[in-house]
């Protein structure tokens, strides 16, 4: 397919730092360009909304005028690190049209941002070949990195594209504290309106400023409007021109100029295809729309043996059960605190903040203080502290869970975009060191992890598992998932199914050898083994919804198979099958023993991923007997 908008129009500018203001010639050129450019990004990422595949719109649409004038100063001198660094992963569309811009990537790769195999991920990943020189997507993590950079070469001076979302984030106030402390020449670019996932930070952050939290630490700030280009120069060209650390604080409406969108949260993510097409008819550029009026989502044909062709969702429905939990508690806004960390959507927590807002929190994007908060709230009995966030975000609040512990505090917590399945933001968002929270030491330790199967184990899990003491993580996954079936095709997790934690639990019967699995992985592992036995070969299945306990009873038949094979998307060298394996070789076993997981860096896309790590049922299958014929 030909790319139906033609950026042969697009002229790139060059600036000296000794030219004062735009010219009426380059302010034309300049507005054309930034045209062109938010066209362009609007098109591809609402084509691959159209697709199915998702995107963010809004945060690359926005930061186009700041970015093309960097773009003409590097091209102007040498004196400027060339690189684009971008805090905001999400705006990853904008790098991959300037790749193509600077001729690093072809055209027609735009058509397939974020399908699989094609390099064009959700975030950022370096690839310098590409035009892609950093890796981003974990907010509040780059800045430092930039400083390292400008420390590397003081000669050069280094620009970062910043967000009023990154500059949440504590790893961004003790990057500022070391860009003064070392007057380091970096040059912040905040693009400043007002939107993040989940609303407004004028609104859920009352108090909180980008300028004044930076002035604090000691950074020059300049703020002024994002749209306005001669004043936009003018302010560039003096930070630029300006020794040590400053930040240009950029004012505008988040997707300005896009009728339904402007001003609004949903710009964060991408583009509906209605409103695009809107949009690119005012805007003339018709071959476009044609294209999305004739473009479909794709629909996944694959069966799965031993499980509902109806899926559910457990990161939404993690919410809805919670609110049936305090329905029933009349006293709630004394026992419970829910702190969301601007995921609300994802983990979902909306539904507490719609249905009880008394008990709820938006907490911004300052995972590692949330936690802490829901933790403080819950370190006295009979109080709960909920938190969620994405699994991938784990990793940042390991050293707040291990002080929660040592605090005997309560806390239930989601971890949603558990695994790496439908994870087109790909590697950053790998939810995969999952059982890093379990890091405490076994003497009276109450810390459990619990990844249920399906939405009705989930609603078991919650049910069983909310007034416990200590900390509870519950893991859920981006993709649905089906529900689990009985050998005679009953639903598993019915009304009188009743969660026991701790325990392991039979799915299917088999002499051959045994496979243990969770999550989203059972349900692929049921198929593997339902389709052996038309093979002649018996495999039993476990699943294991507590994945940090030992069950002795279970141990006790494991010891005893033929072979056991653990299957998760966890990290190989972190998750449950590198410590399950010692459990049994503890307790005597003789067999074969196996472990299958996350041992990849992502490839994009969404369905792929799960076999591109070859951990669909296939694989599943081939190493069962693989396993058999030892």
């Amino acid at each position: 397919m030909k790319f139906p908008i033609d950026l042969d129009a697009f002229q790139p500018l060059s600036f000296s730092t000794a030219q004062g203001e735009l010219t009426p010639e380059n302010e034309s050129r300049l507005r054309e360009n930034i045209a062109l450019v938010r066209d362009t990004i609007v098109f591809f990422t609402a084509f691959a909304n159209a697709k199915g595949l998702g995107g963010h719109t809004g945060g690359a649409y926005d930061i186009v005028p700041e970015l093309l004038i960097i773009d003409g100063f590097m091209k102007g001198s040498d004196a400027i690190f060339p690189v684009y660094f971008d805090e905001a992963g999400h705006r990853v569309a904008v790098q991959y049209l300037m790749a193509v811009l600077n001729g690093f990537k072809p055209l027609e790769s735009l058509l397939h941002y974020r399908e699989f195999a094609s390099g064009l991920y959700g975030h950022p990943e370096r690839d310098d070949s590409q035009g892609v020189f950093f890796s981003s997507g974990r907010l509040g993590h780059l800045w430092s990195y930039v400083n390292g950079v400008a420390s590397a070469h003081p000669e050069k001076t280094v620009v970062l594209f910043g967000s009023d979302g990154s500059q949440q984030e504590g790893g961004d106030a003790e990057a500022a504290r070391c860009a003064v402390a070392q007057n380091l020449n970096v040059k912040l670019l905040i693009d400043d309106n007002d939107v993040t996932i989940a609303g407004h930070p004028s609104q859920y952050l009352s108090g909180f400023s980008v300028e004044q939290t930076l002035k604090g630490h000691g950074v020059k700030v300049d703020t002024g409007l994002g749209e306005d280009l001669p004043a936009l120069y003018r302010r560039i060209r003096r930070a630029l021109t300006t020794p040590g650390p400053v930040a240009l604080v950029n004012k505008r409406e988040m997707a300005v100029g896009i009728p339904g969108l402007e001003g609004s949260p949903k710009a964060h993510d991408v583009i509906s295809v209605d409103l695009a097409m809107t949009y690119l008819k005012e805007r003339g550029r018709h071959e476009a729309v044609r294209v999305l009026e004739g473009t479909t989502k794709s629909k996944s044909a694959a069966v799965y043996l031993g499980s509902t062709s109806e899926q559910g969702k457990n990161r939404d429905d993690f919410g809805k059960i919670l609110c049936e939990i305090l329905e029933t508690m009349p006293d709630r806004t004394s026992k419970v605190l829910v702190v969301d960390s601007d995921l609300e959507g994802s983990c979902g927590l909306h539904h507490i903040r719609k249905a009880y807002p008394e008990v709820y929190v938006s907490g911004g994007i300052m995972e590692r203080n949330n936690f802490s908060v829901a933790a403080g709230f819950g370190s006295e009995t009979q109080r709960q502290g909920i938190y969620g966030t994405f699994s991938a975000f784990l990793e940042m609040v390991v050293s707040e869970i291990t002080m929660a512990r040592l605090n005997r505090a309560n806390v239930l917590a989601h971890f949603s975009h558990a695994g790496v399945d439908d994870m087109a933001d790909n590697t950053c968002h790998f939810g995969i060191n999952n059982f890093f929270a379990d890091n405490g030491l076994p003497e009276n330790d109450r810390t459990r992890l619990y990844f249920p199967a399906d939405a009705k184990q989930m609603r078991a899990v919650l049910k069983a598992v909310f007034g416990d003491p200590g900390l509870r993580f519950v893991f859920s996954t981006r993709s649905a998932t089906p529900f689990i079936l009985k050998e005679n095709g009953e639903l598993l997790y019915d009304e009188s199914y009743r969660f026991v934690p701790g325990k392991d639990e039979p799915i299917r019967e088999g002499d051959a050898g045994v496979v243990v699995s969770y999550g989203e992985m059972l349900y692929r592992c049921l198929d593997a083994v339902e389709r052996l036995k038309t093979e002649d070969i018996h495999v039993g299945l476990i699943n294991k919804p507590t994945l940090n306990v030992i069950d002795e009873e279970m141990m006790a038949v494991l010891v005893k198979a033929k072979f056991v094979l653990v299957v998760e998307s966890q990290n190989i060298k972190s998750g449950l099958g590198v410590r399950f394996g010692t459990w049994l070789l503890e307790r005597g076993f003789k067999g074969a023993y196996a472990r299958m997981g996350t041992t990849k860096e992502g490839h994009g896309g969404l369905s792929e991923q799960i076999p591109y790590q070859e951990l669909g049922p296939e694989h599943v299958k081939d190493r069962i007997k693989a396993l058999c014929r030892i």
